[in-house]
């Protein structure tokens, strides 16, 4: 059940309206907006006393179910679009917001020119591989701890946030000292552990959708992030496995805007990883402005051609340059 509470309620009155959804059995969760505050009350409605009963009480403006199995991440939980806010970049507003920067940070001038030339061009958020998580094991699988050191250099040096790969759950501590956004991988859309263990440390988490993740799923995935207290998430459509080779993955713009319709959780869209060419990143990206995504990552080289991973669709700096002018001449998500 949903519990909208009244605009401009004191903190003792929304004290009594959580006390009294502990009271019946349910699990409070509190969503606060810029204007209203929404009460996400998590508990088997078959088993535990009527909320409804709660309308009667003046604070509250509306009491309403939740049909799907996904009830924090949706739109029926949360009708007005979230925003969230890193480091002054907000994410899901009216300005698209441009994720960019290496697949794998491979060194510290490989890092800090490609910052400032993404900063230069319009990105507010660098994106870089400290843990790499490879198909072979004998691939490069990034610099660790000293890659997060150096996005720490580059952020301080250009102002733009981080956004890195948690892998493993051993290292949520070490890569939320130094990231501003955690990104869960599409490896691990599904591990819940590790989407428990990045919601606790508070910091903002990207889900990306798995390779073949159905909608619903991905949306429960996003679920855990929430349930554990961390309302700053933002989902990921990066391509999808289906039977068509002729690009490394099929971008689903269906999902874009499904999501779009389903959550109030800001939409980012990866055409690098969806194109794998670095040729159709630019029509992708516009493409997915276009169904209503948020934001884009982008992956960004000074030397594609001889890049440690993804330099097939990896942008060189005029390249990217272009995709930014033209996504600030005008598409993208309205508030």
């Amino acid at each position: 059940m949903i519990i909208v509470l009244k605009p401009n309620i004191t903190k003792k009155e929304e004290a009594a309206v959580l006390k009294e959804i502990e009271k019946l059995g349910y699990k409070p969760h509190v969503m606060r907006g810029v204007e209203r505050i929404v009460i996400g009350a998590i508990g088997d409605e078959r088993t535990h006393r009527n909320l409804e009963t709660l309308m009667t009480w003046p604070q509250v403006e509306n009491v309403m179910p939740v049909q799907k199995r996904y009830k924090l991440v949706s739109r029926e939980a949360h009708p007005p679009n979230t925003a969230i806010n890193v480091r002054g970049n907000v994410i899901g507003g009216r300005k698209v917001q441009i994720m960019a920067g290496p697949c794998s940070v491979e060194g510290e001038k490989q890092l800090l020119k490609t910052a400032e030339a993404v900063a230069a061009a319009g990105a507010t958020i660098l994106r870089g591989g400290a843990f790499k998580p490879r198909t072979s094991p004998y691939e490069f699988q990034g610099l660790g701890e000293k890659g997060l050191k150096m996005l720490d250099k580059a952020r301080r040096e250009t102002g733009l946030a981080i956004i890195t790969e948690l892998l493993s759950e051993a290292h949520a501590e070490l890569v939320a000292e130094y990231a501003d956004i955690l990104q869960i991988g599409t490896r691990n859309a599904q591990n819940f552990q590790l989407l428990i263990t990045a919601a606790r440390t508070g910091k903002p988490i990207l889900l990306k959708r798995g390779l073949s993740m159905k909608i619903e799923e991905w949306l429960l995935a996003g679920e855990y992030v929430l349930s554990n207290d961390n309302c700053n998430l933002m989902f990921c459509e990066r391509g999808i496995r289906t039977f068509e080779r002729a690009t490394r993955h099929t971008l689903d713009l269906n999902a874009v805007a499904l999501v779009r319709e389903r959550t109030h959780l800001p939409l980012i869209v990866d055409p690098s990883h969806a194109a794998g060419v670095r040729s159709l990143v630019l029509p992708l990206s516009l493409g997915s402005l276009a169904a209503g995504a948020c934001g884009l990552i982008v992956e960004v080289h000074p030397d594609p051609a001889h890049a440690m991973s993804d330099g097939a669709q990896s942008l060189d700096f005029a390249m990217f340059e272009e995709l930014a002018r033209q996504v600030r001449g005008g598409v993208g998500a309205k508030a």
